[in-house]
Parts: structure tokens; C-alpha cells; sequence
């Protein structure tokens, strides 16, 4: 009886060989650091803390490798600051003068100096920049518009349109852009904006040459050479295929173009086409202190500076924009 009980209890199948699933063992709430135990050797929230600090590692390197470009756009920045939020940087009005301060030299409580009424240079300058980053966002905008359309068009329909567009572009090229602007100036008038449409007119035919350039380039390729056999309307395909892959060129030119604009509006506020006294603009301050230049040369040199450091830095970021734009293709 019992050898007949002990092969009976022999033969009871084992869990594990009939596939029974063992009761669930409860597991461990997550850490405090977000992660689980089942989430791997390292929690979620220090897996997040790493790769944060890989990141900023790069960052670093790539900022070593390229101090003019990391200047450059903390310059850059900075201005663009100056246009949004002019009270953070300066107490002092813009057009209120002290009689008793005038002519002061740079100093700690004024950066840049006074002027001949007593007002804060520093103030001047930075309240100015937004009017004339106002008029170059402009000017850069009917250029980079009305040229990329033009430009698009010619690369793209050939014929007897690219010869029309290409010629008129010709004749723009032929003509300095300053005397041009000036040309257009006295049609339209004085004043800011008729300035920034000045200017914005005179680049017109750089941007359409370097997108005509490009829509030849991409036109010819596969997929456009696809898109036609399907019968895709030849509006869509510039607008879903030519445009969007010829666009990196020109968008590196506006940033090049960003900084002639503002030579270029600086230029003629200089010679009194801007806006009237006593609005400030870069150009129209360093026109004020040319009558001071011997006795207070921070009037002329300071806003001249700040026109340079712009014009310098949107061509380095350019530059950084090409080189980004070559390894690319």
C-alpha cells in the first residue's frame, strides 16, 4: 500500500512542467528618484540627470571650439533684448536731458556718456535699437519675399520668364544699392519704414540670384522629375518640393543681408532720411555727435561700436549658416 502511495505522489505533475504561472510577487514601489527597480541599473530620474549633463558637456565643447560664433550671438542677443525690454537695461529716459550733465564723459552712472542736452547716451542707444532692428526685420523681409518669389519663378518656369526676371535683376545689380535706396527714398519719402522698403528693394536681386541658382539646381532632381510624371500641378511643386529643399542658401544670405541692413538704415539716418529729432536711431546719433568729436568722442565711437559689433556678428552667424548649410549637402 504505502510503495503503491509513493508512486502516486511520484507521478503529480510539477508546476513548472505544465506551465502553471507562479503566483505574482509584488514589487517594490518606484524610488524617490522617479526610476523602478525593473527600469534598469540606473532610475529614470538619474538616467534624465545624465543626459542632461552629456548634453551640456557637448554644448560646452562645441562653445570652445567656436568663441567667435558663441560671441557673436550672445551680441546678437543681447541687442534683440535691448529692443524688447529697453527698462531692464537702463533706468534713464531716452529724450529727458540734464543741463548740468551734458557733455559727460562715460562713467559708472553714465556708460556711454551724455550728450550736449544732458541725456544718456547708453539710454539712447538702447531705446534706438528697436527702431532701427524695427526697419532692418523690415527691409530684410521685402527682400528675402520679393526675391525668393522672383527668383523661385525664373528657376523653375525657364524660358522667357527666367530671361524677363534675370534681366530686370541685372539692372538692380548695376545700381549701387545705396544710390538706389536714396532713388526710392525721394519717391516714397522720409521716414522710417520708407527707408526699410528702400533698402529691403535694393536686395531684392541678391536673394532672387541665389534662389533662381538653387530652384535649377533641385528641379532637376528625381523626385521633381517623379512629381511631374504624376501629373502634380507645377504650383505644388514648387511650393512642396523646389522650395522647402532650396531654402537653406537664402535663409543663410538674410542672415548676411541682416547685418547690410543695418548698415545700410544706419547709413541713411546718418544722412537725415530716418525718422525726425529727437527719435533715436544708431545712424542719427553718431550724425548728432560729429559736431563734438573733438571734445566728447564717446558721442560718435560708442553708437559706431554697437553698429559694428551687430554688423560682425549676423556675418559670423551667417558664415556658421553656410558652413552648417555645405555639410550638409
Amino acid at each position: 500500500m504505502s510503495q503503491q502511495l509513493d508512486s502516486r505522489v511520484d507521478t503529480v505533475p510539477d508546476s513548472r512542467s505544465v506551465g502553471v504561472l507562479p503566483q505574482p510577487v509584488a514589487l517594490p514601489e518606484d524610488s524617490a528618484e522617479g526610476g523602478s527597480p525593473a527600469s534598469g541599473l540606473f532610475p529614470r530620474g538619474r538616467k534624465a540627470v545624465a543626459w542632461r549633463a552629456l548634453a551640456w558637456k557637448a554644448l560646452a565643447r562645441k562653445a570652445a571650439a567656436r568663441p567667435g560664433l558663441v560671441l557673436s550671438v550672445l551680441v546678437l542677443a543681447t541687442v534683440i533684448l535691448w529692443a524688447l525690454i529697453p527698462t531692464a537695461f537702463t533706468w534713464w529716459p531716452p529724450d529727458a536731458g540734464v543741463p548740468s550733465s551734458r557733455l559727460k564723459p562715460p562713467s559708472t552712472e553714465h556708460w556711454f556718456g551724455t550728450d550736449s542736452l544732458g541725456r544718456d547716451l547708453f539710454s539712447r542707444v538702447v531705446h534706438g535699437s528697436a527702431t532701427s532692428l524695427a526697419a532692418t526685420a523690415v527691409a530684410v523681409a521685402v527682400g528675402l519675399v520679393a526675391g525668393s518669389a522672383l527668383g523661385l519663378l525664373a528657376g523653375s518656369l525657364r524660358g522667357w520668364v527666367d530671361d524677363a526676371i534675370m534681366r530686370v535683376m541685372d539692372v538692380l545689380l548695376a545700381i549701387p544699392s545705396l544710390l538706389l535706396s536714396l532713388a526710392l527714398i525721394t519717391v516714397l519719402g522720409f521716414g522710417t519704414i520708407n527707408i526699410a522698403v528702400a533698402v529691403g528693394v535694393a536686395s531684392v536681386a541678391n536673394f532672387a540670384r541665389i534662389m533662381r541658382s538653387e530652384a535649377l539646381r533641385v528641379s532637376t532632381a528625381v523626385y521633381v522629375e517623379a512629381a511631374r510624371s504624376a501629373g502634380v500641378r507645377w504650383h505644388s511643386i514648387l511650393l512642396r518640393h523646389i522650395l522647402p529643399n532650396a531654402a537653406g542658401p537664402v535663409l543663410a544670405l538674410s542672415a548676411l543681408e541682416f547685418g547690410m541692413a543695418v548698415l545700410s538704415i544706419s547709413s541713411l539716418s546718418f544722412l537725415g532720411f530716418g525718422a525726425p529729432p529727437p527719435a533715436a536711431e544708431w545712424g542719427s546719433l553718431v550724425a548728432g555727435g560729429r559736431d563734438y568729436l573733438v571734445a566728447a568722442w564717446w558721442l560718435v565711437t560708442l553708437p559706431g561700436v554697437v553698429i559694428a559689433g551687430v554688423v560682425l556678428s549676423t556675418n559670423r552667424i551667417s558664415h556658421a549658416f553656410q558652413d552648417a548649410e555645405r555639410n550638409r549637402k
